[in-house]
C-alpha cells in the first residue's frame, strides 16, 4: 500500500470488495434445533414407532427423550384432554383408539410433543446495497418438523408428526431512500 497516501489505498481496498459482489460478507444464521438430520429422518424414527406395541425404552434406543432433546414438552393428562376433548362436531368415536386410551388411563395418560427444525438464514444480493439500507434480501431455507407421542405409563398409544419438509422464503426490503429513510420518522416526532 503506498504510505505517502493512505486514503486512497483505502478506497481502492473498498472498491475491491464492493465491486467483487462481496456477498460472503453479508450476515447468515443457522439454527438448529433437531437430533435429526433431516425432516425424513425424523417422520421414519415416529413412523417406527407401532401404536400399543413400541414403549419407552424404543423411544429412548431412537434418541427420542424428552430430557436430552431440545425443545420437547411433556404433556399432562390435562393438556391431552384439552386438546383432544370431543366437541360437538367431533365425537367420541371419531378418536382414535390410542387417544381414547390415553384418556381414559387419566393419571397414567402424558405425551410429548416434539419440535425440530434445522433453519438457514442468509442475506443474499448486492453487499452496496444491503450495506447502504437501499435494498435488502434475506433467503430463509431449510425444515421444521413436529411430532406428538401420547403414552400410558410406558407404552405408546398414539403417534402423529407434520411440519414443513421444505421451507423456502425469501424477503425483499427495499427502502428508496436508502441510510435516509429511517431518519423521516425520527425527524417528524421532535
Amino acid at each position: 500500500m503506498n504510505q505517502r497516501n493512505p486514503i486512497l489505498g483505502a478506497c481502492l481496498i473498498s472498491a475491491a470488495l464492493l465491486q467483487g459482489g462481496c456477498s460472503s460478507m453479508l450476515p447468515k444464521v443457522h439454527n438448529e434445533s433437531s437430533p435429526f438430520a433431516s425432516f425424513d429422518e425424523a417422520r421414519q424414527a415416529i413412523d417406527a414407532l407401532i401404536p400399543m406395541k413400541s414403549d419407552v425404552a424404543a423411544l429412548t434406543r431412537m434418541g427420542i427423550d424428552p430430557v436430552k432433546q431440545a425443545n420437547t414438552t411433556i404433556l399432562t393428562q390435562a393438556d391431552i384432554v384439552r386438546r383432544f376433548v370431543p366437541s360437538a362436531l367431533l365425537k367420541r368415536e371419531d378418536l382414535d383408539p390410542g387417544v381414547l386410551a390415553c384418556l381414559e388411563a387419566r393419571e397414567a395418560c402424558r405425551g410429548w410433543e416434539i419440535t425440530a427444525a434445522r433453519i438457514g438464514k442468509a442475506r443474499t444480493g448486492n453487499f452496496l446495497a444491503d450495506f447502504t439500507n437501499f435494498s435488502r434480501r434475506s433467503e430463509t431455507t431449510g425444515w421444521r418438523f413436529n411430532a406428538l407421542i401420547l403414552l400410558v405409563n410406558d407404552l405408546v398409544v398414539y403417534r402423529a408428526w407434520g411440519g414443513q419438509p421444505n421451507v423456502n422464503e425469501v424477503e425483499v426490503n427495499t427502502n428508496p431512500l436508502g441510510p435516509l429513510q429511517e431518519m423521516g420518522p425520527a425527524i417528524l416526532t421532535r
